[in-house]
């Protein structure tokens, strides 16, 4: 059985297609992103008319390359970029009626334990904390013994703070000292951290990616490892945080998608870590989309996790 999955999100769109085989197992055939950036296109709290042509153009550019290999089986969902706007149904029923793809529009909570499924699918880890940074919003699951504890999303994400706070690509030190106090005030109002830690801090999504990418080119790390101490994400930021030439380089050819987006994104990532006093940050390559796709489209399958 083949599948795709496309995840409206607020800062990219994504399609992943996966191969489903009788005994349960999953793999990924192939992925496609789309930067559309809708967290940009909302004005107040509505996403305007051409955030929902940006966003039908995706689904469209999608569904061409669907077509062209036979793939009918499709389903589509949006997190924050859909959710955290006031004109949801408007934009669902304009998607609907352009593209003929209906959209599940998830929930903060589905995001968070969806996400956290999603990584179980990938790593054997019983108890600590899930994170993942979009566009706009943050998703946090605490766990313990296999278990959920908590899930919870923050209103809060890369693309949003750089629309707020930052002039130029880069923030210069005044900006970064807003966003840092966006950050804490953002999680003070929403969540509350355990008082004694979880670790270990697994982290999913784009911005979690493109830092385990470029720690690895600043700092030498072996292709094999899948995790950032606390000391190198601190020297990643310091880095990233004043503009070094080498460093804006090394983003620039290694994830030039995120050159506006990547110093707000680890400033929350920093901060999360910081108040789970974790050490370490794991980074998994299945998120979102996998844990969908585990308990929402196959919830009677058994589906086993799978490496590719």
């Amino acid at each position: 059985m083949t599948q795709a999955l496309i995840d409206i999100g607020s800062n990219s769109m994504r399609l992943t297609v996966y191969d489903i085989s009788e005994d349960g197992r999953f793999k990924i055939l192939f992925r496609e992103k789309i930067m559309a950036g809708l967290a940009g296109y909302v004005s107040g709290s509505i996403l305007t008319a051409e955030g929902i042509e940006c966003a039908c153009g995706g689904l469209i550019a999608f569904k061409e390359t669907l077509d062209a290999l036979g793939i009918g089986n499709i389903a589509v969902f949006a997190t924050a970029s859909l959710r955290n706007i006031s004109n949801t149904e408007a934009a669902r029923n304009a998607i609907l009626s352009e593209t003929g793809f209906a959209v599940d529009v998830i929930s903060g909570e589905e995001e968070a334990m969806f996400g956290y499924a999603g990584t179980m699918q990938e790593l054997e880890v019983s108890s600590g904390a899930f994170m993942d940074i979009g566009g706009a919003s943050t998703e946090l699951t605490v766990f313990d013994g296999g278990k959920i504890l908590s899930a919870a999303s923050i209103p809060i994400g890369s693309l949003l703070l750089y629309r707020e706070y930052v002039k130029n690509i880069i923030p210069g030190d005044g900006s970064i000292k807003r966003i840092q106090k966006a950050i804490a005030d953002a999680f003070e109002q929403k969540y509350r951290f355990p008082s004694d830690g979880s670790n270990p801090l697994v982290c999913a999504g784009g911005t979690a990616r493109a830092a385990l990418k470029l720690a690895k080119r600043m700092f030498d790390i072996s292709n094999e490892c899948y995790s950032i101490t606390m000391e190198q994400l601190s020297g990643l930021c310091r880095r990233l945080s004043r503009g070094d030439r080498e460093a804006m380089d090394m983003v620039l050819k290694l994830e030039p998608d995120r050159i506006h987006t990547i110093v707000p994104g680890l400033l929350i990532m920093q901060y999360v870590c910081h108040e789970f006093k974790t050490r370490e940050l794991i980074v998994c390559k299945y998120g979102v989309r996998e844990g969908y796709l585990c308990q929402k489209l196959l919830p009677t399958m058994n589906i086993r996790k799978t490496v590719n």
